[in-house]
């Protein structure tokens, strides 16, 4: 898989921007559960009061919670506050003031002067205010505890001073040494050791809203704006986050499809530069399924991995971080909810990662089938063999929907079994919060922010999971397509190249060539010496399997020679560019092949040089004028894909016109007349003779009648040459060309020829 990632290169500026949209797609996705629990903590629990410190307090407020601060925190609390009173300010900030505080009437009030943003000092007055407004709290109210931790007060005084059960406990405390009062708040602060902080806090905000309320502030009002000002801010980073979302999509979706391309273009690019050594490793069906769905799964595995496996790690560990810092004490659950998900996936994989790796296999196997049974339904009609390719096809189509089904099943139990564990997790979380919520250590807003992170957690746990389904099967296709794209070619262009010599038109020898097939053992030809010279005619002639169409297979380089060499104008062929060398040949193939598209665009196939005018000549030497101007839109007639709406003879003939409007150096003709009649296979003949005055000629036949002219015969025999002459030569000097004249004609057509 790795081996693939040099293809992105041209798509390292995207990813970038890729990653730096997901990790705002995270911390915007991480923020929102904090603004929930504020939300549920703050907004509702605390009707819109966000900290202990307040924004304004009374005068009279601050003296009462001065008694129970030391001296030096008394500093630190003047520092950051204001006195706002008749005397401070003049009249229109005074009328001002009075607006938004109504209590300014009665008496001045301190404003704190000190930014949310400081939050360092915040946090110091929190902790310098909490304690004292609960003593004072406690003190103004008409509990039990409070009348008894009154009673207990005033027993310490003297009998002498006279104070009265019912007097005012703050009054008298202000009348007492700084050193007393430390020494009580000493005593006082022992009932606060087992009490956590967050109840400490909440009862301070009580303390702070009830000083708002009787300043004047709408506290109603304040709690209104908290609720829409966050949740405003929940709403722009959730359209944020989509944003992002949206954003990555469609990028991670240019990225993977264009990789795709380049797959697709470097895959074909490198099939198309295969000799028959290539091809004859990979089966077209092969081919065909590692262009196309191969190519697929990795697109579709890639888009997976910009959009989810980069953001998932993001949102794991950002998640855990959030955790750790809630101080919730309830980690461990995370701990479980990873420990049960890997072992889910870790359980899943092992059943199912082997039979991931038989898909492609078998969709290959299925290609394979439907490829052979379509190419030969005429064949298969004409067996009457339906019930057998049905059962054939059947076979491969269960295999691979078996082998699908098991996959899908398996994997099927993967989602419900994740939603088990996060329900289940959900379900330990509230049990473990709400016995923290009750004694005080966890806001409810806390269990809810914890339960978020949670699920956010092992989301990514099972986003990295989902994308792990298609991991073994992409995997494979990467494989399958890395092993064409690192296919080492077996007929390469040389690093210099040599220029065909220009005085020199068509000149062919052989010299000692002796060719075996990859991994064969035996050699299909052996040491095969000729000359072919322009303006002549050389056939090749034997019986089935003696290496004809081998031989002049070596000639385009379609195979490299094993021994010895081939030269054109004498130049070995071989330090020749494969483009120069077959641009100089004119290559009629054994079974005719066409393409879809027009006649006039499958003859005028070889180059935009060729004219209308060389087009209708060509068609008029391959005998194919009669039929072109029988259609109703003679050469912008339509070809099918294969050529399958024209006959063999056709197709045959619509080939030949195709190499002779190229106007070759070098004809190539392997057994390309045998599905025309003799009248036609004459005809044609005779015109082609006409063209390739100057043209090097090479013919693979099986009939003697269409080489009996031919200035030089050879005779092939398993793969060594049994004779070379004319007709009149080889007749009285090699046995086995006379055994094949013999038996396509009698010895009175043979004299007559």
């Amino acid at each position: 898989m790795f081996k693939l990632i040099k293809y992105l290169k041209n798509s390292v500026v995207p990813i970038i921007i890729i990653i730096g949209l997901l990790i705002v797609q995270a911390v915007c996705d991480l923020s929102l559960p904090d603004y929930t629990s504020n939300i549920v903590n703050v907004g509702i629990q605390q009707g819109g009061v966000e900290k202990v410190t307040p924004e304004v307090i009374r005068k009279s407020q601050l003296e009462k919670l001065e008694l129970f601060i030391s001296e030096e925190d008394r500093i630190e609390i003047k520092s950051n506050y204001t006195l706002l009173d008749k005397d401070s300010l003049s009249d229109e900030e005074y009328n001002k003031y009075v607006k938004k505080y109504p209590s300014l009437e009665n008496e001045g009030v301190y404003k704190l002067t000190t930014k949310k943003k400081d939050k360092e000092t915040i946090e110091k007055l929190n902790g310098i205010f909490a304690r004292p407004m609960l003593v004072v709290q406690g003190f103004e109210s008409d509990s039990e505890e409070s009348k008894a931790m009154k009673a207990a007060i005033i027993a310490k005084f003297p009998p002498n001073m006279g104070i009265d059960e019912n007097a005012d406990i703050l009054e008298v405390m202000s009348q007492l040494p700084q050193e007393q009062r430390d020494t009580m708040m000493k005593d006082i602060d022992k009932n606060f050791e087992n009490l956590p902080n967050t109840m400490i806090d909440q009862a301070a905000i009580s303390y702070v809203k009830n000083e708002y309320n009787n300043i004047g502030l709408n506290i109603d009002k304040m709690q209104t704006n908290y609720l829409l000002y966050t949740g405003g801010l929940m709403i722009l980073i959730a359209l944020l986050s989509m944003a992002a979302t949206v954003t990555v999509g469609f990028i991670g979706a240019r990225v993977a499809a264009n990789l795709g391309k380049n797959l697709r273009s470097k895959v074909f690019s490198k099939v198309i530069g295969f000799s028959n050594a290539e091809l004859d490793k990979f089966s077209t069906a092969s081919l065909i399924t590692r262009s196309t769905n191969d190519i697929q799964q990795i697109q579709m595995l890639m888009v997976m991995l910009l959009r989810v496996v980069f953001y998932a790690p993001i949102l794991g560990i950002g998640g855990v971080i959030k955790v750790l810092n809630t101080e919730t004490s309830m980690a461990w659950i995370i701990v479980v909810a990873v420990v049960a998900i890997s072992a889910v996936v870790i359980v899943l994989f092992t059943v199912v990662m082997p039979r991931f790796k038989r898909v492609q296999k078998l969709v290959d196997r299925i290609n394979l089938v439907t490829r052979e049974i379509l190419t030969g339904m005429m064949v298969i009609r004409a067996f009457s063999t339906e019930r057998h390719e049905e059962k054939r096809f059947d076979k491969a189509n269960n295999d691979l929907t078996k082998n699908n089904l098991f996959v899908n099943r398996t994997m099927a139990l993967m989602m419900p079994t994740m939603m088990l564990i996060m329900n289940g997790i959900t379900i330990l979380i509230v049990w473990s919060g709400s016995h923290s919520i009750d004694a005080g250590t966890m806001q409810v807003g806390d269990m809810m922010a914890f339960i978020q992170y949670t699920m956010q957690i092992i989301m990514a746990f099972l986003m990295i999971s989902m994308v792990s389904v298609m991991l073994p099967r992409a995997t494979v296709s990467a494989g399958r397509i890395d092993e064409v794209l690192s296919t080492e070619y077996v007929v390469k262009d040389p690093v210099a190249p040599i220029k065909l010599e220009e005085d020199k038109k068509g000149f062919l020898k052989f010299n000692n060539v002796s060719f075996k097939y990859p991994n064969a053992e035996e050699n299909v030809l052996s040491n095969i010496t000729f000359t072919a010279m322009p303006g002549e005619t050389t056939a090749f002639i034997g019986s089935t399997g003696s290496g004809k169409s081998t031989l002049i297979n070596l000639v385009p380089r379609f195979y490299d020679v094993t021994e010895g060499e081939i030269l054109l104008d004498g130049i070995d062929i071989r330090k020749v560019s494969q483009h120069d060398l077959r641009e100089k040949i004119g290559y009629v193939p054994q079974k005719g092949v066409l393409f879809s598209g027009t006649i006039e665009s499958n003859l005028k196939y070889s180059g935009k040089s060729i004219t209308d005018e060389d087009m209708i000549k060509a068609a008029e030497i391959a005998q194919a004028t009669d039929f072109i101007k029988g259609t109703k839109e003679s050469y912008n007639t339509e070809i099918s894909q294969g050529g399958t709406n024209v006959s063999g003879g056709q197709k045959q003939r619509l080939s030949i016109a195709r190499a002779i409007a190229k106007k070759p150096e070098v004809y190539i003709f392997d057994d390309s007349f045998s599905a025309l009649d003799f009248k036609t296979d004459a005809a044609l003949r005779k015109a082609l003779k006409k063209e390739t005055l100057n043209s090097t000629v090479l013919i693979v036949a099986q009939r003697i009648s269409t080489i009996l002219h031919a200035e030089q015969i050879i005779v092939l025999e398993e793969g060594r040459i049994a004779g070379i002459g004319t007709h009149n030569e080889l007749m009285k000097t090699c046995d086995v060309y006379k055994q094949i004249a013999l038996s396509q004609l009698s010895k009175e057509e043979l004299a007559n020829e």
